[in-house]
């Protein structure tokens, strides 16, 4: 792998279109996608977002991904902070091809890895004339 191919990517800090109740950055999370013959497969970077402080939103072929980070657990204060802190918001349309009842989520240490199965194709088939 030739070095150019290695970058660091920024951060990007995003407007969302609703106002929030937290003082705190929304930024976009890096994705990745893959596809293969059955599905689409989303893999969103969200480091501090617990699995149950992620919210997926599916209205109108629009997927809305958001998640809400954990400033400080219990008991602890932050004293030094040197990583951008902040929730994360991003949104995407479905094209046709994504079955959208079967979709499936999940989250691993900051990770959320989306499943977008295909729609079944159309099989080819023979039609039987009938004799009248």
């Amino acid at each position: 792998m030739a070095d150019k191919d290695l970058q660091v990517r920024e951060k990007q800090e995003v407007q969302t279109q609703a106002e929030t109740t937290r003082n705190i950055p929304v930024y976009i999370p890096a994705v990745d996608i893959y596809e293969t013959q059955d599905a689409l497969k989303l893999v969103a970077d969200m480091p501090g977002v617990s699995p149950e402080n992620v919210d997926i939103d599916l209205r109108d072929d629009q997927l809305t991904i958001r998640g809400t980070v954990t400033l400080e657990g219990e008991g602890e204060t932050m004293l030094l902070r040197e990583y951008g802190v902040g929730d994360y918001f991003r949104q995407f349309t479905l094209g046709r091809v994504i079955d959208q009842s079967k979709i499936e989520a999940a989250m691993k240490n900051g990770v959320l890895t989306l499943t977008l199965p295909k729609v079944d194709k159309a099989k080819p088939r023979k039609v039987e004339v009938k004799i009248a």
